[in-house]
């Protein structure tokens, strides 16, 4: 790797803010226009973004920014790809069914694009078009999987917020949540059901399978 030199120097006003970038990134791997503009603001200015970028090059990550969706991402630097323990440092491992869901949320992102301000589906609707895509699953697996889509900034929602009516925030960083290979293994699976083959996903977890009627406004 050749020898390692770390040089930035952080205004003492900025210090606060850089701490806060680094640790978002580290945390939920994406730092978002929509949804934290102070922090995005901060990561997006070119000296700030090449300091953080220094700092995040020392533990194996480079920072990447795509402007034009509002995206700041914390990825795995090529250069330590074969070094032993870095690899797979801050890859989410989602489950297939994790990702059938997020490709159906992909899916709403892009239809609803460009109809106004926010993109967002209504629970009950998403469900409505899982269903419509055959991806069989239960609450508890649909309400996990929120979860941690929305720990790592791929949606947001009020937790507070309950039943078929509550609104589901989507962001432009559903396209980059994907690990390829298992990406290839979803897509296929999704060719082989147009084919006429069995249904996508069975639930085997004994809980019965999720259906908008289920829904109980208020609880």
């Amino acid at each position: 790797m050749g020898e390692i030199n770390l040089q930035i120097a952080i205004k003492e006003e900025n210090s606060h803010l850089f701490k806060r970038c680094i640790r978002k990134l580290l945390e939920s791997t994406f730092i978002l226009r929509d949804r934290d503009e102070r922090f995005y603001q901060f990561v997006s200015r070119e000296s700030n973004r090449q300091d953080i970028s220094e700092y995040l090059r020392m533990m194996g990550f480079d920072l990447i920014l795509d402007d034009k969706v509002g995206v700041c991402m914390l990825m795995a630097s090529e250069e330590d790809a074969d070094v032993v323990g870095l690899k797979r440092a801050n890859v989410v491992t989602f489950t297939t069914l994790q990702y059938h869901l997020l490709l159906v949320l992909w899916k709403v992102y892009l239809e609803n694009l460009g109809y106004s301000e926010g993109n967002y589906v209504t629970k009950g609707d998403l469900i409505d078009k899982i269903r419509s895509y055959q991806v069989i699953l239960t609450r508890t697996e649909l309400n996990a999987a929120f979860r941690l889509f929305k720990k790592y900034s791929l949606i947001d929602f009020d937790d507070d917020e309950e039943g078929e009516d509550m609104k589901i925030r989507l962001y432009p960083s559903l396209q980059f949540g994907w690990d390829l290979p298992q990406f290839q293994t979803v897509a296929d699976e999704y060719i082989k059901r147009e084919a006429g083959e069995d249904r996508v996903l069975p639930d085997k977890t004994g809980e019965e399978p999720l259906y908008p009627e289920d829904f109980e406004e208020g609880v």
